[in-house]
This record gives C-alpha cells, structure tokens and sequence, in this order.
C-alpha cells in the first residue's frame, strides 16, 4: 500500500528539484504532484502536475466499495427468504446497483470535499509555498524522503495510506 507524504518548498525551482529527486529514487510520474496558491498553479504547474482540488475520486472509490458490499449482502438476505424468489443472479445484480448507487453518491459527497492535503496545509499555501505530494510505498517511498529532503524541501507532518493505491 502506498502512503502519501508531502513536502514544501518555497519556489518552482527548489519543487521541480524535488521531483527530479523522487523520480530518480524510483517514484512514478503517476505519484507525484503539486499543489500551490491559485494563481501559482496557473501561471508555473503544469496540468499534469496539478493535485486534485477536491476529494472526488477517493469518495467514488470508497462509495463503489461500499455500496456493492451493502447490495451484495442485501442481495444475500433476500436470497435467505425464498418466498422473494431471489436467485444469486439476482444477488450480483443487487450488488451492482449497490457499487453503482454508492459510487456516484460517494462521488457527489467527494466533489464538496475539499483535498485533505489542501485543507491541512492552507496556510502554507496561502503563503505562496508549493508542496511536494509523493505516494510511495516501502523502500521506494524511504529513497524518495531521504532524496527530496536533500534537496531542501522541508518534510510536513502527513503520512496517509492512499486511497487509490
């Protein structure tokens, strides 16, 4: 399981520097990212480099999750009922509507939601600082904190399991 870490810099410099570092410690393009101030992100970010505003994909992930456990085990009680006439096929195809139910209930909650990253460090981000996200996972993610401190980026105290690793 990959964990979020998260870093902060003061410029694009000593962030891009940071990257660098974390791709040569083995760290996908795919797990990193950066956040910055409104106008920072527009004018310095690149798109691809942009972390999420909102808690939108998570929420859909946990909501497909969760909904298709409740549709299957509701699925499963009324096949226990045998005046209902469930079959198992009936009991998939609850579990279906479930994750489908759950994912975009979960992904409308999530769209209001902002980025727990952003909500956490707000004020560094109001102060113009650019912060570093890296996901990775085990030896991969100790190399990648050890490369981009070098760096001069500064550690921030969050450590999270991400919820699409």
């Amino acid at each position: 399981m990959k964990t979020r870490r998260v870093y902060s810099t003061p410029d694009m410099t000593l962030a891009r520097r940071a990257l660098n570092a974390a791709r040569e410690a083995g760290v996908p393009d795919d797990d990193l990212s950066l956040i910055a101030r409104h106008d920072i992100e527009l004018d310095d970010i690149p798109e691809d480099r942009k972390d999420d505003h909102t808690d939108f994909k998570p929420a859909a992930v946990r909501g497909v999750a969760q909904g298709g456990a409740a549709g299957l085990v509701t699925g499963l009680v009324a096949m226990a009922f045998p005046p209902l006439g469930v079959t198992i096929l009936g009991a998939l195809g609850a579990a279906v509507a479930g994750a489908a139910v759950g994912g975009w209930s979960g992904a409308l909650m999530g769209s209001a939601v902002p980025d727990p990253v952003r909500s956490k460090f707000e004020g560094e981000i109001e102060a113009g600082r650019i912060l570093v996200v890296v996901d990775g996972d085990g030896a991969e993610g100790e190399r990648a904190d050890a490369a981009i401190v070098a760096t001069g980026a500064t550690p921030l105290p969050f450590e999270q399991p991400t919820a699409l690793s």
